[in-house]
């Protein structure tokens, strides 16, 4: 299951699911910024877009809106969920993910090859 748009009776745009089974810490909070909640990168994958972001007893704080950076420093942002202040957060405050949430970095990088020698070419 790719979790696409409409499956499942596609209600509630699709990330209502309730809290994952298993969670990983992402990252890290650092600052906020026009409302939203600037994160450093601390797992060795990328985060999924739209993707739920937990507190480490799985309390839903938000979700990823924007994964950006260099690949050694991988920052994100979290658009907080209603209710939910970007100013109630603490420098280094941890944030976590589903596992299921989580790509690895060789999909932004292209896996080091020189070109033309993917194997996901069509």
């Amino acid at each position: 299951g790719f979790g696409g748009r409409g499956g499942r009776g596609g209600r509630g745009r699709g990330y209502e699911e309730g809290p994952p089974q298993e969670i990983v810490e992402i990252g890290w909070f650092m600052h906020p910024c026009e409302g939203e909640l600037v994160c450093s990168l601390s797992h060795t994958m990328i985060p999924h877009f739209n993707a739920g972001i937990f507190l480490e007893n799985k309390t839903r704080v938000g979700r990823i809106e924007e994964v950006f950076g260099p690949v050694n420093r991988v920052m994100f942002t979290v658009k907080p969920d209603t209710g939910v202040s970007a100013t109630s957060f603490q420098p280094e405050d941890k944030f976590f993910i589903s596992t299921e949430k989580l790509l690895p970095m060789t999909r932004f990088t292209g896996g080091g090859g020189g070109g033309g020698g993917s194997s996901s070419s069509s």
